[in-house]
C-alpha cells in the first residue's frame, strides 16, 4: 500500500501551532527566544514524544525528532518555527509541520527510512532579534556542528512568499536556490544652508545625492541582472527641515541576485553612480556594505529528484527563492534541495498569509515522496529495499 500522509492531523497541527503567541487579530508574536517561541517548542516537543519518537534540543534551540535508538545517517527535513513580529501562521511553521508528519507517517508505517529521516524546528532564522546578526541562527549553528557529520541531506518545504506560482497556477514549485544579499550604507556630506536663499547652481544638497541614488537603484540591477531586485527601505535628510538644505543625508539599499558575480557587478555599477551623482551635487558621499549573504545553488540530483515528484504531483515548474531560507546555510554543508507552495495574493510577514488547505496537503505529500526519493540516493540504500511500499 503506498504512504499517504494523516491530513486532518496536518492541519491540526497547523491549527494548533497559529494559536501559540496569536494576538487578537491572529498575527503570530513568536519572535525567537520570547516565551511564545519557547511555548511553540515545547509544544512541538512533546507532540512528538506522545508519538512514541525520540526529540531533544541542541545548545542552540533547534528542536529535533526522530526514531529511538537509532544511529543514523539521517536525512534531515524541516523549517524554522520563529516568526517576525505579526507575522503570519505559515512562515516556517508550515514546514515545520510538514516535516512532522512526514516523519511520523514514516514511523507508523514502519517503513525502512523511518529510522533514516530526522526533522528539526530551527531557531531565529527570522534574525528580528538584535543579538540575532541577521538570522539564520540555528541552521548556521547546525551547519558548524559535530551533528553535521550524521546527516546525509537536507529537505525543506515552504511557502512561496510572493505571486508567482499564484499567478501561473502553479500546486508545486522545485526551488533551484536562493538569491544572494547584500545590504549597503549610503553616506552623503554636503552643506546645509537656506533653502530659500542658496540658488540650485550653488548648493552642495546632500538630500538630492540620496533621492537620486534610491531612483537609479532599480535600473542599476536590472541592467546587469534581469531578474535582480533591490529595495530602499530607510532614507533620511540632516538636519531635517522643509526650509533648509540638507548638508548630510544617508540611505539604506538591499540588492538580491541570482549569482555572487551578479552582486558584485551591482555593487561596482552602484559605487560609480553614486560617485558620479555626489560629483554633480558639489558632494562627498560613501557606499560601504553593511552585511552579505552569497547565493545558494541546490544540489542538482536533490533538486532533480524533488523536480519528478512535484512534475507527479501537479502543475509545476522550477523557481528561484528571493526569500532567505535555512536552506541556503545548510546547503553549503549538505546536498539540499527546496520545494515551495503557493501564497494566496503574494501575502507573506502578515495575517494575511494563506494557502488553501488542498494545496498544504499536496505539498505535504510531495515532500514525502521526495524523501522516498532522495534518501535512499545520498544513503546509497538498494532502491527495492525502500520503494513507496511499507
Amino acid at each position: 500500500m503506498s504512504l499517504h500522509i494523516n491530513a486532518a492531523r496536518l492541519l491540526s497541527d497547523l491549527t494548533h501551532l497559529s494559536q501559540i503567541g496569536a494576538g487578537q487579530d491572529g498575527a503570530l508574536w513568536r519572535i525567537a527566544g520570547t516565551k511564545a517561541d519557547w511555548a511553540g517548542r515545547d509544544w512541538l516537543d512533546k507532540t512528538m514524544r506522545v508519538e512514541g519518537l525520540h526529540t531533544y534540543y541542541d545548545q542552540t534551540g533547534n528542536v529535533f525528532s526522530r526514531r529511538k535508538n537509532t544511529s543514523g545517517p539521517w536525512l534531515l527535513i524541516g523549517s524554522h518555527a520563529d516568526t517576525v513580529p505579526a507575522g503570519g501562521h505559515l512562515d516556517g511553521a508550515y514546514g515545520v509541520i510538514a516535516a512532522m508528519e512526514v516523519l511520523r507517517t514514516l514511523h507508523e508505517q514502519n517503513h525502512p527510512l523511518a529510522d533514516h529521516v530526522e526533522s528539526v524546528a530551527w531557531f531565529d532564522e527570522e534574525g528580528v532579534r538584535p543579538e540575532s546578526a541577521g538570522g539564520l541562527v540555528g541552521s548556521t549553528a547546525l551547519a558548524n556542528s559535530a551533528h553535521a557529520h550524521d546527516l546525509v541531506g537536507y529537505l525543506e518545504i515552504h511557502i512561496e512568499q510572493g505571486l508567482r506560482m499564484e499567478k501561473a497556477g502553479l500546486d508545486l514549485a522545485p526551488v533551484t536556490g536562493i538569491v544572494g544579499v547584500r545590504r549597503y550604507q549610503v553616506s552623503v556630506s554636503g552643506q546645509e544652508n537656506h533653502a530659500g536663499t542658496t540658488m540650485w547652481a550653488d548648493r552642495q544638497d546632500a538630500g538630492r545625492v540620496a533621492a537620486r541614488i534610491v531612483a537609479e537603484l532599480k535600473n542599476i540591477i536590472l541592467a546587469t541582472d534581469p531578474m535582480g531586485i533591490g529595495n530602499a527601505g530607510v532614507i533620511s535628510f540632516g538636519p531635517g527641515a522643509a526650509n533648509v538644505v540638507p548638508g548630510t543625508a544617508s540611505t539604506e539599499l538591499e540588492i538580491r541576485a541570482s549569482s555572487d558575480t551578479a552582486l558584485d557587478d551591482i555593487e561596482a555599477e552602484l559605487d560609480q553612480t553614486l560617485s558620479r551623482i555626489a560629483a554633480e551635487e558639489n558632494c562627498a558621499a560613501e557606499l560601504a556594505r553593511i552585511s552579505a549573504k552569497p547565493a545558494a545553488h541546490f544540489d542538482k540530483r536533490v533538486l532533480d529528484a524533488v523536480d519528478e515528484t512535484c512534475r507527479e504531483k501537479g502543475r509545476t515548474d522550477q523557481l528561484l527563492s528571493y526569500a532567505g531560507h535555512d536552506a541556503s546555510v545548510i546547503s553549503t554543508r549538505l546536498p539540499t534541495a527546496m520545494m515551495f507552495v503557493p501564497s494566496t495574493g503574494g501575502f507573506s510577514h502578515s495575517n494575511k498569509e494563506h494557502t488553501p488547505d488542498e494545496q498544504l496537503v499536496l505539498g505535504t505529500q510531495a515532500l514525502l515522496e521526495s524523501v522516498l526519493k532522495v534518501a535512499p540516493m545520498l544513503l546509497e540504500y538498494p532502491s527495492s529495499s525502500v520503494a513507496l511500499a511499507a
